[in-house]
């Protein structure tokens, strides 16, 4: 819960702000741009909503933020508007879940609705609103984590829809060794981890290694247009290109160079991170902005 005695002075007069808690990930300033922004080395704002659109996209951030660092003057009425209508639609039948977690240091975690079942990709915070949506969406069969800094609060997810969790044996730590499904080795897995209901299918799911920000690091490509990236990949907003977080790079960064290389066999749309901003272009721009991003890695 944000406080009014800890308002940034950096904020614009009016209901919104951000308080002194901000730990600068962003999250309110991609979610709604027309009122957040960077002030320092912490998040602000610089125009209070001037329509529904964008007092919506506002109250969106405020709940996801994942410090409680968002607040209003003013009690928001219209907050539990605000929360049905988390997870976003990204396209089609792929949502952002907002509700970013600080145990997972902020980072996204997407839905996936699928007829065979729903995915959940990494942990938000787990908590009644959410859960409430998800619900309506059919539930969650699935819970695929990245890697082993984004679960969050898989262990509630698990217990409340008694879906099975699947992350690399390599990222398995004390918090998440009752993982159902453990996978192991480097070769590429496809839609029959996902079970035997879709074996024998036409693959819409690809479980990608890629080693480098931790060992055990994959990636979830669906229907050759979605890329769950995890802390893989993303968009920079300064460099205005995809990269990779060296500065962020738990196990090898020449591994990951080698595994973004790998990455260039696929096709798709969308880069879907944990960290980082999202992207979107048809996939031959795709495939150039990869290459670009493989030859900054080559040489940073």
């Amino acid at each position: 819960m944000a406080h009014l005695n800890q308002r940034r002075s950096e904020n614009v007069n009016g209901d919104f702000y951000v308080d002194t808690t901000c730990i600068d990930c962003d999250t309110c300033r991609w979610m709604a741009p027309s009122v957040f922004t960077a002030k320092g080395e912490q998040s602000a704002v610089y125009q209070q909503p001037t329509n529904a659109e964008e007092r919506l996209a506002a109250l969106q951030a405020l709940l996801s933020c994942p410090t409680s660092s968002i607040g209003t003057v003013e009690k928001p009425e219209d907050i539990k508007i605000a929360q049905s209508s988390l997870p976003i639609a990204i396209d089609k039948n792929v949502y952002h879940c907002g509700y970013h977690s600080e145990k997972s240091y902020a980072a996204a975690s997407y839905f996936i609705q699928r007829p065979e079942g729903n995915i959940l990709v990494d942990s938000p915070r787990f908590t009644p609103p959410l859960v409430k949506q998800l619900e309506k969406l059919g539930g969650i069969k699935y819970m695929y984590l990245t890697h082993r800094d984004d679960v969050a609060d898989h262990e509630k997810f698990a217990a409340h829809f008694h879906c099975q969790r699947i992350l690399h044996r390599e990222d398995i730590t004390s918090g998440t060794e009752n993982v159902e499904i453990q996978l192991t080795g480097t070769d590429v897995f496809s839609s029959d981890v996902f079970g035997s209901d879709i074996s024998g299918q036409s693959p819409d799911l690809l479980i990608i290694p890629v080693p480098g920000h931790t060992k055990g690091h994959t990636v979830l490509l669906y229907k050759n247009k979605y890329l769950f990236t995890g802390d893989h990949l993303a968009w920079s907003k300064s460099l205005q290109q995809l990269i990779a977080f060296r500065d962020f790079c738990w196990y090898s960064f020449s591994e990951q160079t080698q595994s973004m290389r790998r990455l260039l066999d696929y096709s798709f749309e969308w880069v879907l991170p944990g960290h980082g901003r999202r992207y979107h272009t048809d996939t031959s721009t795709m495939a150039q902005e990869m290459q670009k991003c493989l030859t900054w890695m080559e040489n940073a």
